[in-house]
């Protein structure tokens, strides 16, 4: 597989951090034992290589294949879900390589021992050129075998009417396919994507919630990230008059302590929102080179269902990130991003065949340390999609998707244009 497209601004709305997760099987009809589809796209990309601003551009039509097999095995107090996605992409302007090749394995489990305990064990991995299969960041491009395996396991007990506990534990695992070291005469010039960004992501999670209301839920928690550089490289060469000395993968390891208070409210039977709010505290293992900090945390949601097939969902995120920017300035390097994301999505039922889905989300992320320490990326995306129900096995859709980054970096903005049209058999 060549020129895979990575992501890199991660962002994961959820329960905090770097290794929030969401479930690849979510919404799924989990009535069926088994269900097969396949889907045909047209689509024409004007930036499909993720060029510079007036540099690099380049545009192509092309067409997306993507079958996918489901299982699903629903019991009485057990749930288990299996599904396998392939989507081969054409690029006609090619002249060699024109084909991206992506997969894509989710499981899901639950089980529930009783009324007041039970388990959820989640698992998706991916090898992908897609940026929105990696994680929903700032895409780049970059050749190579992209994975990505994210895992969650999450233990709820009810112990009392009114008091419950929930502990958890998530995994995210890296593994870029980049791993040239750019030198100049033997002298260090470029780190690799492997080396800056291949990780092995830990977060163990404790919450307690009390159900102050029937339809109010107070809680505190405590999260414990442990996050350690695979890469096994240099990454960075610091100013030898201040410093000398090569910098490394593991020079960014880091463990980071979130501490939050929260609420999850019910306005109406279709009405709800939650708020955490509180500190993360990051502790880098090589103070050398990085510097410990203290950021606030805050996630917000809410959704409202506003008619019969008509929902919306917006959100806020603040938290820290990862970052392919190293950049070393004054002794330091750049160790993360702080970040704050708004994300909005609406779904709507214009007919009873007819859905209309738009996204948006904007993202301001501001580098901690080195030469761009407190310069910014923004990133805006935002897309819409018509689905047509033809029958009860066939529907047809089309859509348009926009995304852009304005960066404080020289040459790192971009914008990219897709419109796509297509068909989706399901049995």
């Amino acid at each position: 597989m060549k020129r895979i497209v990575a992501s890199v601004g991660l962002v994961a709305v959820g329960i905090s951090g770097a290794s929030a997760y969401s479930p690849g099987l979510a919404g799924v009809d989990a009535t069926k034992t088994w269900s097969v589809s396949a889907t045909l796209r047209g689509f024409y990309d004007d930036n499909y290589a993720y060029g510079y601003s007036n540099q690099n551009e380049r545009d192509s039509f092309g067409f997306n294949i993507s079958p996918s097999v489901q299982f699903n095995l629903p019991l009485e107090q057990t749930y288990l879900g299996l599904r396998y996605l392939y989507s081969g992409k054409y690029f006609e302007d090619r002249s060699s390589d024109a084909w991206d090749h992506s997969h894509q394995v989710d499981l899901r489990f639950n089980h529930a021992f009783t009324e007041r305990y039970s388990i959820d064990l989640d698992n998706s991995f991916v090898v992908a050129q897609e940026p929105e299969l990696l994680d929903n960041g700032v895409p780049y491009r970059t050749e190579g075998d992209n994975l990505r395996n994210r895992a969650r396991f999450l233990a709820n007990a009810q112990l009392t009417r009114q008091l419950g506990l929930q502990l958890g534990y998530n995994n995210v695992y890296w593994d870029y396919d980049h791993d040239r070291v750019t030198t100049v005469g033997g002298v260090f010039q470029r780190a690799s994507l492997s080396g800056l960004l291949d990780r092995d992501e830990h977060l163990i999670v404790a919450n307690l919630r009390w159900q102050a209301l029937p339809e109010t839920t107070a809680l505190i928690g405590y999260n414990l990230g442990i996050t350690h550089y695979l890469g096994d490289q240099q990454i960075a060469w610091l100013n030898p008059i201040l410093q000398t000395g090569p910098v490394y993968s593991e020079d960014r390891d880091n463990i980071s302590h979130y501490i939050y208070a929260g609420v999850n409210h019910a306005f109406l039977r279709n009405a709800s929102a939650s708020l955490k709010m509180g500190a993360t505290h990051i502790d880098y293992d090589n103070d050398r080179v990085n510097q410990d900090s203290w950021i606030p945390y805050v996630d917000v949601s809410a959704s409202y269902g506003y008619a019969r097939g008509g929902n919306v969902q917006i959100g806020f995120v603040h938290s820290f990130y990862p970052t392919d920017v190293v950049a070393p300035f004054g002794g330091r390097i750049t160790g993360s991003q702080e970040s704050s994301t708004v994300y909005g999505l609406i779904s709507h039922q214009l007919t009873p065949k007819l859905v209309a889905i738009g996204n948006i989300r904007y993202q301001d992320s501001t580098f901690d340390g080195g030469l761009y320490g407190d310069q910014s990326d923004q990133f805006f995306s935002a897309g819409i999609n018509l689905t047509y129900q033809i029958s009860r096995f066939l529907s047809c859709e089309a859509g348009y998707n926009f995304d852009r980054l304005n960066s404080d970096i020289p040459g790192r903005s971009y914008d990219r244009n897709r419109v796509y049209i297509g068909v989706t058999a399901t049995y």
